[in-house]
């Protein structure tokens, strides 16, 4: 499986950005399906994910300026970040997972693009 995100850059504090994650290769159905970031100095943190049935869970700090979103039949997550904070700087990450990801973690992993949000 092979997952190839899009869609980094460089905002001012208060713009919008929007990444797109489309998983190519050996696919069966995915369960979760979801974007992490890791800032510089951090740990990497989920950002969010959506299940196959449509459920989604956000990172308390971007509930209301972020939206995951997903089409089962093309295997592509999106995330659409509004109202950036320059504290949302981090290389995001697309990831997914056949299973329960909150009890078993995610199967694949992209290889990250870089989201700078200046003051």
């Amino acid at each position: 499986v092979q997952l190839q995100a899009s869609g980094g850059g460089l905002v001012q504090a208060g713009g919008s950005l929007r990444l797109s994650c489309a998983a190519s290769g050996s696919i069966f159905s995915f369960n979760a399906m979801g974007w992490y970031r890791q800032a510089p100095g951090k740990q990497r943190e989920l950002v969010a994910v959506i299940t196959s049935g449509g459920s989604t869970n956000y990172a308390d700090s971007v509930k209301g300026r972020f939206t995951i979103s997903r089409d089962n039949a093309k295997n592509t997550v999106d995330l659409q970040m509004n109202s950036l904070k320059p504290e949302d700087t981090a290389v995001y990450y697309c990831t997914v997972g056949y299973s329960d990801y909150q009890r078993y973690g995610m199967d694949y992993w992209g290889k990250g693009t870089l989201v700078t949000v200046s003051s």
